[in-house]
């Protein structure tokens, strides 16, 4: 049974295909009308069929082939044919597949770009490199563990469009943040060619990840279309329904809250159930374990109201239980960071802020940074909500990579052929006296140990840590803050004998295993003062108004005080190295040590140690004997 939305149309045709590239059909098919503008026409076509749909009435143009918003594969991308969707058999062996359903006290996120993930791996078959498939690999899966992770969130997967101002500057949108259809996975992640391989290969990965206790997480586009401004292409919804795009009823013109030419009208309870019902196609038929909702405040302006979507997801039965993550912001200026309800996590940028400015050496920053922390009770309610309910990341997808903020402190984005004026201007980053690459040993020692500080601090944090994939392994976009529209080796991932750092590897993989060791750094419960002392330099208690200094940049955080097995870090962001002062015990042992890597590691100290430029250490005491 096939189903459109069209409330305006007089009559609906579903054109079917003998060939993918085919200009024209080779036959209609009349859909009826039912209550409430839908159109539906009962047909049995075999699989690998490609089909769309035609659309007649006023504001409609029949001339228009349109996708059918519903297809679960695509036939045909758009360029420079009309998209086409395809029948698929949906059949397929889950074997014995379960969901890992980690807890969110024990989740640590890698988020990653299917293609850019593996496109470079040399242990990855070059056939699957840049492939569901070749996401599934043991190779990857294995890196995924060995560095802690959870949870894999994957870039936008659902088949998109790139824009017709990309393709005249010869690029392409990367990302995938144009959304083509909300059930359709993108035919350019698949191995084989046949429609339903997408589909099919999906599955596939899936299954694997969660054998091997991974979740999967989707980045999902619900607020726009790759239909543009009123000047852009129709290719599906826009021919069937265009009052789903207007937010505001008093205007035909089209809202943009999402600076993609338009804002998918969330209210219009046709483009809800729609929305809802990929949703469910995802987590029932995929088998996906959570969705991140892209500018979810372009879908919500009051997310607390009953009759919000993200109130209709996290109440619905096949929805409830997954993992939901909202970034809470648009690009109108509605941010909206802590005011989701209790359970929906929230991507956290004051909290990538607060790191990256302690780390740079900002005056002032210490206290924002211990905020932070220790759970983000500034903007998470410790009355109503769990510091779990914060995503932590230093750097994502849009930014700088974790190499570039310590390499740069400008943008270069000219190569996205934009003037450099894309992507964001303040970055907190800080390049140690050199812009860009340096053969200069001092200032590749202070670049190393600002990154391994900023990674253990994401691990050491309360909260739901977030890795942006290739982090760990140095990659760099040449500072390029903005590179959705490469699909090329300055957005890929290099591996260590590709030109990746495994030495920031194995520090990573230690910080996130002493995370692993300590229940206090995955809290469900924000600090107290009962939980943690803070101390000076000097091994003192710290005084309410040392917490205003501008030069407070070294302190350290004693948390279990009481308990024979307590942690200790201290954190020194000043440009000069600091002799602090340790808790008379029997038994400190270096745990984690940003200047010395693993030299230093399970050596015992006591009274007094050395702690180097901009860095930090973890020491673990045992009780005697």
């Amino acid at each position: 049974m096939l189903k459109v939305h069209s409330p305006d149309a007089t009559r609906v045709d579903v054109c079917v295909f003998e060939r993918a590239d085919a200009p024209r059909e080779s036959s209609r098919m009349p859909m009826s009308r039912s209550d409430g503008g839908d159109w539906t026409a009962d047909v049995s076509l075999p699989a690998g069929t490609c089909y769309a749909v035609r659309a007649e009435g006023p504001g409609l143009s029949r001339d228009r082939l349109l996708l059918d918003p519903r297809a679960l594969a695509i036939g045909r991308l758009p360029s420079p044919l009309d998209p086409l969707g395809a029948v698929i058999d949906t059949a397929f062996d889950w074997r014995d597949d379960r969901r890992p359903s980690t807890p969110w006290r024990d989740t640590v996120i890698y988020e990653a770009h299917v293609r850019g993930l593996t496109r470079l791996h040399p242990d990855v078959p070059p056939d699957l490199g840049g492939t569901f498939l070749g996401l599934a690999t043991p190779p990857v899966i294995e890196h995924l563990k060995r560095l802690g992770v959870t949870a894999i969130e994957l870039l936008p997967v659902h088949a998109h469009a790139d824009e017709p101002a990309l393709v005249a500057r010869g690029l392409t949108n990367y990302w995938g943040y144009n959304s083509l259809s909300f059930f359709a996975p993108d035919p350019r992640f698949a191995v084989e060619r046949d429609p339903g391989a997408p589909v099919r290969e999906f599955k596939t990965m899936v299954r694997s990840l969660h054998a091997a206790g991974l979740e999967v997480i989707l980045d999902v586009v619900y607020n726009h279309t790759a239909e543009g401004p009123e000047t852009g292409p129709t290719l599906s919804w826009r021919g069937l329904d265009p009052k789903a795009y207007r937010r505001d009823p008093h205007t035909s013109a089209l809202v943009d809250w999402t600076g993609c030419g338009n804002t998918v009208n969330t209210d219009d309870p046709a483009m809800r159930a729609l929305i809802l019902d990929s949703l469910r196609y995802w987590a029932v038929e995929m088998r996906v374990d959570g969705f991140r909702f892209d500018l979810a405040s372009a879908l919500d302006r009051d997310a607390q109201s009953p009759a919000s979507l993200i109130h209709q997801i996290r109440h619905d039965p096949d929805l409830a239980g997954l993992k939901l993550i909202v970034e809470p912001w648009d690009a109108a200026g509605h941010y909206r960071l802590g005011t989701y309800p209790a359970g929906i996590a929230e991507w956290n940028d004051r909290y990538r802020d607060a790191i990256r400015r302690f780390w740079r050496g900002d005056a002032g920053s210490t206290p924002a940074f211990v905020t932070a922390i220790c759970g983000s009770d500034d903007v998470i309610d410790r009355a109503a909500r769990s510091p779990q309910d914060s995503i932590n990341y230093v750097t994502a997808h849009d930014g700088f990579t974790l190499a570039d903020l310590v390499s740069y402190s400008e943008r270069h984005n000219e190569a996205n052929g934009e003037g450099n004026r894309d992507g964001t201007a303040e970055n907190f980053s800080s390049n140690a006296g050199a812009e860009g690459p340096t053969d200069d040993p001092r200032r590749r020692a202070e670049r190393g140990r600002r990154q391994r500080s900023l990674f253990a601090t994401l691990a050491l944090s309360l909260g739901v840590p977030m890795i942006s994939g290739g982090d760990e392994l140095g990659r760099t976009q040449h500072g390029n803050n903005n590179a959705y529209c490469h699909d090329s080796p300055l957005s890929w991932t290099s591996w260590p004998n590709v030109g990746g750092d495994a030495e920031l590897l194995e520090f990573a993989s230690r910080a996130f295993g002493v995370r692993r060791r300590h229940a206090a750094f995955r809290r469900e419960r924000h600090l107290t003062a009962h939980d943690v002392t803070w101390l000076t330099a000097a091994g003192k208690a710290i005084a309410d108004a040392d917490w205003q200094r501008l030069d407070l940049r070294t302190f350290g955080m004693w948390l279990g005080s009481d308990s024979a097995n307590s942690l200790l870090i201290y954190f020194n962001a000043a440009p000069d190295a600091v002799r602090v002062a340790l808790p008379s015990a029997p038994h400190w042992h270096v745990a984690l040590n940003s200047d010395a890597g693993d030299r230093a590691l399970r050596a015992h100290v006591a009274g007094a140690i050395d702690l180097a430029p901009v860095s930090l250490i973890v020491l673990e005491r045992e009780a005697a004997g």
